[in-house]
């Protein structure tokens, strides 16, 4: 759908100064690629912070790139996008036949609910974890681990999908975290296969290359990915999907309700 008037063309505008990739695109350090597959298109690391931090709102952080829909920018109507982190915490060991994932929700939740006052003090908003959207599977043959949550923002109707693909490797973990509304689950869940198998890590960094005299093992096993209480970005990317929002609506209200908006309060900063 297109906007009207100066509000399109701003969005227009941003979106022009954006350079995507496709293709083979090699990770730094050696650790590994991702070759774009057919119906995407990828931001470099600087582009997708700027996407991240300026255009969403999102706090600083650090991320490999962004794949996009090849249909849709970081500011169109019904988009969304997975963003590409990696986490360094060492070699996570392969747990997943002992864990129970409908207790792991109820611990979630419970987490979320007692984490809510230091979100209200920082200025955020208290989320509810609605339920699992896609229960977690992990594919023990290609140690990929994938999930989905349905979030809930207070003063929000609508609900926000995070889902979540963990590719394991000998010292981390890629992240791949999608972040949209509840509506794009199909769509989201129907590319699933294909961004795993674009996503690999290089010879010598993968999760049959463990070497248990020289490599550090992780403090957390496979429910802990789900849980999210080690990998606290998770939380954060989270928060995308609400701000991206609040932002384009102050948009369409014009540059004095802009000013409004950011002139008085800094309570969505970190």
């Amino acid at each position: 759908m297109r906007r009207a008037g100066g509000e399109q063309a701003y969005i227009d505008s941003v979106q022009a100064t954006l350079q995507y990739q496709t293709g083979r695109i090699a990770f730094p350090d050696g650790l590994g690629s991702i070759t774009v597959s057919a119906g995407f298109r990828c931001l470099d690391a600087k582009q997708s912070d700027y996407v991240l931090t300026k255009l969403w709102g999102n706090p600083n952080g650090e991320t490999l790139g962004m794949l996009f829909p090849a249909d849709r920018g970081p500011l169109d109507d019904n988009n969304w996008a997975f963003a590409i982190e990696y986490d360094p915490s060492g070699y996570v060991k392969d747990d997943a036949a002992e864990i129970d994932y409908d207790d792991l929700l109820k611990e979630m939740q419970d987490d979320t609910e007692a984490g809510n006052p230091d979100r209200e003090a920082a200025g955020y908003e208290r989320i509810l974890l609605v339920g699992w959207a896609a229960k977690p599977f992990y594919d023990a043959k290609l140690n990929v681990l994938h999930w989905a949550k349905e979030l809930r923002f207070s003063g929000s109707e609508s609900t926000t999908l995070n889902y979540n693909v963990r590719l394991l490797g000998r010292k981390g973990v890629l992240n791949l975290n999608a972040i949209g509304n509840m509506p794009q689950l199909s769509e989201i869940r129907s590319t699933i296969p294909s961004v795993i198998r674009s996503v690999e890590f290089a010879k010598g960094q993968q999760y049959m290359d463990f070497d248990p005299k020289v490599d550090e093992v992780a403090a957390y096993g496979i429910g802990g990915l789900v849980a999210g209480k080690v990998l606290a970005k998770v939380g954060a990317f989270a928060l995308v999907a609400k701000f991206w929002k609040i932002i384009l609506a102050v948009v369409a209200a014009g540059w004095a309700a802009i000013r409004r908006f950011f002139g008085g309060s800094n309570s969505h900063d970190e």
